[in-house]
């Protein structure tokens, strides 16, 4: 940060713009302009005049144009601001060079659960996993009542209900399929119970061809369609379940083999200089000691994708982000809306004026670390590091996708505040102390701090131990308030 002070901040040395930490009253001097208008927390103060059509400059980058002349001091937001982008565009590998290794969090470790295909949970958890949506509520009913006879063997069980697994064509029902199938073999889940309807398309047998190899042990199936009683018959099978997982116990483990999920929703005009650069931190920690984190939201990337595509490590990855970014904007145009239909009403009421200022906050998440992988959508992590993951900037859709990745926990950072969960540990972020202290019930851990004088890489330290903790047993508050959900992302027709 080039300039700040507990009341503003100016991020990069040639920015014209100011970000309000706290209201700024009119008439209050900012870095030599006074403000000619009340500016709110979060929004952004002119620090020179900017003529009509001249770049609006934030974070070192452009985040728009001025749509009409703005005078210093006057407040820069979506009344004299418009986008700078269009459709899909030609890139050139221009790479940079990798930043340092950080070694905060080298040599540690965690006590997590090492499963028998070599990934590592941080849950001993069953699931009930639904091919089809016909189930929803006979999975919830069994969740209950096997819940009632868990007795401590096991963290819990749990299920998650979605619509599909029926009536749907070509890539739509072998996403469902192949996301159904990565929840089976999550390392969260100790032991799963697959539930099933019968008639439905995405039928046991053809579920069980896509799995492949798996412990019978531990995966145990049932029609609900082929037996007298379903709930008699499925509180046996998890009654069965809860006891193989019961012999797994945690076990010191290297934090390298822990895989996070960077995400942030309900974010605010402090997203891009509190939480987001924290969970950028925590990243570089974590890859720095040979762990790895997944960074999705693609449209949440337009604007600031040549920052990930030069940090590509080889130009095979380069070339897959270009693809990543320009396949997802010919999504959009293929469904005839415009690539720039962000931000949110709530995400403007918090300051983030275009698309191009949330993608430049939102990619702080992913920190300086190389990019080393981009997978598909429904993909698995693959490779230690940083991987870009296609997928939407929908909260539930998107966490979801990371959980099916491989993410163990998922990082959630926001400004206005989102209680939702997946089925992993989802941490809230709040971008501001006044959030954490309205809603400490929804928010685990407060990146207001770093903007009240404390350095961020203090707030990381505190941070890293709160991940360990979690990592080790320590239970989210979406986990302790029951928020856990998935959403499977659909662009098809359905029958």
């Amino acid at each position: 940060m080039s300039d700040s002070t507990d009341l503003y901040v100016k991020i990069a040395n040639h920015d014209n713009v100011a970000v309000a930490l706290k209201d700024i009253p009119e008439g209050t001097e900012v870095l030599g302009v006074k403000a000619v208008m009340d500016i709110p927390r979060g929004h952004k103060m002119a620090l020179t005049d900017i003529a009509e059509g001249e770049n609006i400059v934030k974070y070192g980058f452009p985040i728009g144009h001025a749509k009409a002349a703005v005078k210093a001091g006057s407040q820069v937001h979506t009344q004299n601001t418009k986008t700078n982008l269009s459709g899909t565009l030609e890139y050139k590998y221009e790479p940079v060079a990798p930043a340092a290794p950080d070694t905060l969090l080298q040599g540690r470790t965690f006590q997590g659960y090492k499963r028998a295909d070599g990934r590592v949970g941080i849950r001993n958890e069953v699931w009930i996993i639904n091919t089809v949506g016909c189930v929803n509520k006979t999975a919830e009913e069994l969740a209950r009542r096997a819940s009632m006879i868990n007795d401590g063997r096991v963290d819990g069980v749990y299920t998650f209900v979605h619509p599909f697994g029926c009536s749907q064509l070509g890539d739509d029902h072998e996403n469902t399929r192949t996301i159904l199938a990565d929840l089976v073999k999550h390392p969260n889940a100790g032991a799963v119970l697959v539930l099933g309807l019968g008639c439905e398309n995405n039928t046991v047998p053809e579920f069980k061809k896509l799995l492949g190899e798996y412990d019978e042990s531990r995966v145990r199936f049932l029609v609900t369609q082929e037996v007298g009683d379903e709930l008699v018959e499925g509180v046996a099978m998890l009654d069965e379940l809860m006891s193989v997982a019961a012999a797994d116990k945690r076990e010191e483990c290297p934090v390298s083999e822990l895989i996070v999920g960077l995400k942030c929703g309900g974010s605010d005009g402090l997203s891009g200089i509190t939480a987001n650069p924290l969970v950028g931190r925590f990243s570089d920690s974590l890859i720095g000691a040979g762990g790895s984190t997944i960074l999705t939201e693609v449209p949440e990337m337009f604007g600031a994708e040549t920052i990930l595509m030069n940090r590509a490590e080889s130009e095979e990855v380069f070339d897959k982000t270009v693809h990543l970014i320009n396949d997802f904007k010919e999504y959009f145009l293929k469904h005839d809306q415009v690539v720039y239909e962000n931000p949110s009403p709530g995400n403007k009421d918090g300051g983030i004026t275009t698309l191009e200022d949330k993608s430049l906050g939102c990619i702080q998440k992913g920190g300086q670390a190389p990019v080393v992988d981009v997978i598909p959508y429904a993909g698995r992590v693959e490779k230690k590091g940083l991987t870009l993951l296609n997928g939407p900037g929908n909260d539930i859709v998107s966490t979801t996708a990371m959980t099916a990745a491989g993410a163990v926990m998922i990082l959630f950072t926001t400004g206005r505040g989102n209680p939702m969960g997946a089925p992993v540990p989802t941490l809230k972020i709040a971008t501001n102390s006044n959030l954490a202290e309205r809603k400490p019930n929804w928010i685990d851990f407060n990146a207001g701090v770093a903007a009240e004088g404390k350095s961020l890489d203090d707030t990381n330290k505190d941070f890293c131990e709160l991940i360990i903790e979690i990592a080790s047993g320590k239970e989210a508050r979406n986990e302790i308030n029951g928020y856990r959900e998935i959403s499977i992302f659909k662009d098809g027709v359905i029958l």
